[in-house]
């Protein structure tokens, strides 16, 4: 019984034949013209949240990733707690008061926020839709609880990356040498980097910022980003709680798709019209 799936060749002598003559020969016994569009199309934007204990070096990774990196837009946070020495207002956080915080929860404008060390942390929501839109990959620098909650969020859809020091000792070494803590504080951080490092299982890498060599550690979060991006595109990621949404645009993992209507609901159904989602909130107020 013949292959009737197999193409009739029509294909000249390789030795005689121009590669135009070729190409239209091969297109022709095919039955279909060869497409220049990109066997995999662009990787779509990431969001890559990036959390540790206090003093493992989160702001100074960040700071040189967003040198060396192009399309990478870090979310600055909002906060409550006063400016440190060195820190510029609108580009390590928006420093605002506790009252104009609060004023942010109630317009429903936080991805996620949290009550921290006595003083409110938040994640704006419109800086991440915005960025995305045009996009750009996502950094968000948050505490071990706002990861979490940012993992109930997103789901799969975002990358976790844990840091860490190198050892316990030389992580309490870099607080002491802060000089930003009173001795009670000093305590509670400690205590608390103890415990947050056992959640480091529910991240999906973890890098070693080490005493000096910040640069090697950047290097590590630059190869995730770019094997995360490298991956087979899943058709549909679908986000247990949430989804990004912005005008002609919904966001389900690591597709995208235009719509009619846009949303930020529980479902990812982009038929429904409400406005907001909820936020969420705890405490990790320690006395």
């Amino acid at each position: 019984m013949g292959d009737t799936h197999k193409p009739k060749s029509t294909i000249p002598q390789l030795e005689k034949a121009t590669k135009p003559e070729l190409l239209r020969a091969l297109e022709s016994s095919l039955g279909s013209s060869f497409s220049s569009e990109p066997i995999c199309p662009p990787p779509n934007p990431l969001i890559i949240v990036i959390s540790g204990p206090s003093g493992v070096g989160k702001d100074a990774v960040i700071r040189k990733l967003r040198e060396g990196r192009e399309n990478l837009h870090f979310v600055v946070t909002a906060t409550s707690r006063p400016m440190r020495p060195g820190e510029v207002d609108g580009k390590d956080y928006y420093f605002v008061s506790k009252e104009e915080f609060l004023s942010m929860v109630d317009k429903n404008e936080l991805l996620e926020y949290a009550l921290v060390y006595g003083d409110y942390k938040g994640i704006p929501k419109r800086q991440i839709t915005d960025y995305m839109a045009k996009g750009y990959d996502i950094v968000l620098r948050v505490d071990i609880q706002g990861a979490q909650t940012l993992r109930k969020i997103l789901g799969n859809s975002a990358v976790f990356i844990f840091l860490v020091a190198e050892s316990e000792l030389e992580l309490v070494d870099r607080l002491i040498d802060r000089k930003t803590e009173t001795a009670e504080s000093l305590l509670v951080r400690v205590a608390t980097a103890r415990e947050e490092v056992q959640h480091i299982k529910n991240f999906d890498y973890v890098v070693v910022n080490a005493e000096g060599k910040l640069d090697y550690a950047v290097k590590l979060v630059e190869s995730i980003i770019d094997a995360e991006k490298a991956k087979c595109p899943d058709i549909m990621v679908d986000l247990p709680v949430d989804v990004l949404h912005w005008p002609g645009t919904v966001l389900c993992g690591a597709f995208s798709q235009q719509v009619d209507s846009i949303i930020w609901d529980q479902s990812c159904d982009a038929q429904r019209n409400a406005l907001g989602t909820p936020n969420y909130s705890f405490s990790h107020d320690a006395k």
